[in-house]
């Protein structure tokens, strides 16, 4: 079997590579730049240079596939260079699964995500639910406009593709929202916005397995919901707390505070850099919850995740051994100490000022 990859050398995309070699599938993996392609031949791939937003570069590597595997996206909460999200997560995701469909390639599998529901506002939704249109991030608008307004009408159209949608992803070298989540409790930064956000929680190893039971027993045309257990940010973070002997940060701050001066933290990152946990975008969907179910998964692919502890202790024991010296420690602990009492003191002023 022949598999080509996008997005190969990518937080979930590596594991998906390395799992497609060890059942001996013959992977082309496509890379944009010499490190990609470094790593990719390294692993055993054949390499492809180009990018996805190049239709043609694509093309010699992808045709002859079995199987196309689309992972390649954009994912970066409170990223100043946001307007690359349309580029890469639409026009990108257009490119990819057009050219499958030209290439008459049998099964394409599209990595989307159940951020394309939004804040589901407390709601677990599964494949049959509509989104409601309540997206905080530009990765959430984007991926929705990819999934409903590519991915979608092209199976419509009778395109075999198969729709995969990962809830929230952890796992050792995580750099995502929820990597940088976990990186700042253990520093032991002593503020936790939004504890009521909801995520669920799957580990890394899993989703990239879901995502090939997905190309292996999947059915044409349909879409699949990986997502671990949903849990509160506040509870996770006990949770954390009982797994390390860390201690869970004592300052808690509701996310409605935060959504008041989400639009002076923007102003603020623009003059010191703040973590992205604390940017305008970021703290602009505290109290959402990004929440599915994957009941069909579980059911007609087989799909087990394995339990939080055992994933959750891998991740930190990674996160120990590779967080940075104390010094950068403090200074982060410092940094977003100042932007959390800077929007503690704007808030209240604007309270008195509305009070006065």
């Amino acid at each position: 079997m022949r598999a080509f990859v996008t997005g190969g050398t990518g937080f979930i995309g590596r594991h998906v590579v390395r799992k497609l070699l060890e059942r001996g599938y013959e992977v082309v993996g496509l890379a944009r730049s010499d490190s990609s392609a470094g790593i990719l031949r390294a692993a055993g791939v054949q390499v492809v240079r180009g990018n996805i937003g190049d239709k043609a570069s694509m093309r010699a590597g992808m045709e002859g596939a079995d199987v196309v595997f689309h992972i390649a996206g954009w994912y970066r909460v409170g990223d100043p260079d946001w307007m690359k999200a349309e580029q890469i997560n639409v026009g990108g995701t257009r490119n990819v699964l057009t050219l499958a469909v030209e290439l008459e390639i049998p099964r394409i599998v599209y990595v989307s995500t159940v951020a394309v529901f939004g804040d589901t506002q407390g709601k677990l939704v599964d494949e049959n639910d509509e989104p409601a249109g309540h997206f905080r991030t530009e990765y959430e608008r984007t991926k929705w406009l990819a999934h409903y307004k590519v991915a979608v009408p092209l199976i419509e159209e009778g395109a075999p593709i198969i729709i995969v949608m990962p809830g929230g992803v952890y796992g050792p070298g995580d750099h995502s929202f929820l990597g940088q989540a976990m990186e700042m409790f253990y520093r032991g930064v002593p503020v936790l916005p939004g504890p009521e956000t909801t995520f669920t929680y799957a580990h890394v190893e899993d989703i990239a397995e879901g995502i090939i039971l997905a190309a292996e027993k999947g059915e044409l045309g349909e879409s699949y919901i990986l997502a671990g257990p949903a849990v509160p940010l506040g509870e996770m973070v006990d949770f954390w707390s009982y797994l390390t002997g860390k201690p869970a940060p004592p300052l808690r701050v509701p996310s409605s505070v935060f959504h008041k001066v989400a639009p002076v933290m923007e102003a603020a990152g623009s003059i010191a850099p703040l973590p992205r946990l604390f940017t305008g975008e970021a703290l602009g969907a505290t109290g959402a919850t990004y929440i599915g179910r994957a009941d069909k998964a579980r059911a007609e692919l087989g799909w087990r995740p394995r339990p939080l502890q055992a994933g959750m202790l891998e991740t930190f024991e990674w996160i120990a051994a590779n967080t940075p010296p104390p010094a950068l420690d403090t200074r982060q602990r410092r940094i977003a100490g100042v932007a959390l009492l800077a929007a503690a003191a704007l808030f209240i002023a604007w309270l008195l000022r509305r009070k006065a």
